[in-house]
């Protein structure tokens, strides 16, 4: 069977015409290139080279071994080229699960920035309801890194499997109608919205397990529309129907130019967004590159 180096020889020699200067090329003597050219002559049955008084030629096999041994060497550089790529995080792919608001500017803005380090990774994003376990996801196999709230971890973060890290405290802001009378100032008291009707949505872009809100409003909010959707929510609240609690990780590019973002008063718990992976040494190189990234300070806009 003919090996790499062999061919690697055959087009040194082809390159240079001359077995002298490609034994210098390859810090190899003239004899043992010699030897090599005549071991693949045997090993082919044609000859591959006319010997000259100075240097030598190739025949029309020579020239032909010549194309597909350049052929077989650019094959393996590519190979090796890719298989580099796929160790240093500069291959691959990185799938992302996450809920609607993370998806809103959060992990778009940091798409944005992985892509400029990372261009040959291909990234993807799945926006999942309310009802899947992203830990799930991960350890199936259906995602390398899936984001969730410290909602979804009323004890110690972790799951069997699964790493968690934190990226992010997210605050709860309460979003308005710019024709809210309450909506002209910075600040809102949740007492002031105690009969108001809210807006509720998936887990966890929801009211959420927030007992410090129904003390705030004296009563447990009252819920008159529950919106999956969160250009559909933001709808609800621009047309004045209902307010709704808004979490930063949405980002401010992201809000409707009729709705008003308030501090709430008394200020709401914030929650802490994660992300679920596998350990380090199941991960791919791309995978760890990104979940760096997610926790490094946000990309400048």
């Amino acid at each position: 069977m003919l090996d790499l180096w062999s061919l690697k020889v055959l087009v040194e020699v082809g390159r240079l015409g001359s077995f002298s200067a490609a034994a210098e090329e390859l810090s190899m003597t003239q004899p043992a290139v010699s030897r090599q050219i005549a071991t693949l002559e045997r090993h082919t049955g044609v000859r591959l080279f006319e010997r000259l008084p100075r240097g030598v030629r190739p025949t029309d096999a020579g020239r032909a071994a010549l194309e597909q041994a350049d052929e077989v060497l650019r094959g393996m550089r590519l190979f090796e080229t890719r298989m580099r790529a796929f160790a240093t995080a500069e291959a691959g792919r990185v799938r992302v699960s996450a809920f609607p608001s993370a998806a809103t500017s959060y992990l778009p803005d940091r798409f944005r920035s992985f892509a400029a380090r990372h261009p040959d990774v291909e990234l993807s994003l799945t926006v999942r309801s309310g009802e899947h376990d992203p830990c799930a996801a991960v350890l199936d196999g259906e995602a390398d890194i899936a984001l969730l709230t410290s909602w979804d971890t009323p004890g110690p973060p972790g799951t069997a499997g699964v790493v968690l890290t934190p990226l992010h405290e997210d605050e709860l802001l309460v979003a308005l109608a710019v024709s809210h009378p309450l909506a002209k100032g910075r600040r809102v008291r949740l007492l002031d919205l105690a009969e108001d009707p809210w807006i509720d949505g998936t887990h966890p872009d929801c009211l959420g397990p927030i007992a410090r809100l129904e003390a705030a409003l004296g009563r447990a909010p009252r819920i008159s529309h529950v919106c999956d959707d969160w250009n559909g929510r933001q709808g609800l609240v621009a047309a004045g129907v209902g307010v709704m609690l808004y979490p930063s990780i949405a980002g401010y590019s992201a809000i409707r130019p009729d709705i008003r973002l308030l501090t709430p008063s008394p200020s709401l718990p914030s929650r802490t967004i994660l992300a679920a992976t596998l350990p380090p040494s199941d991960r791919p190189p791309a995978v760890s590159a990104f979940l760096t990234m997610l926790t490094s300070p946000p990309p400048a806009p």
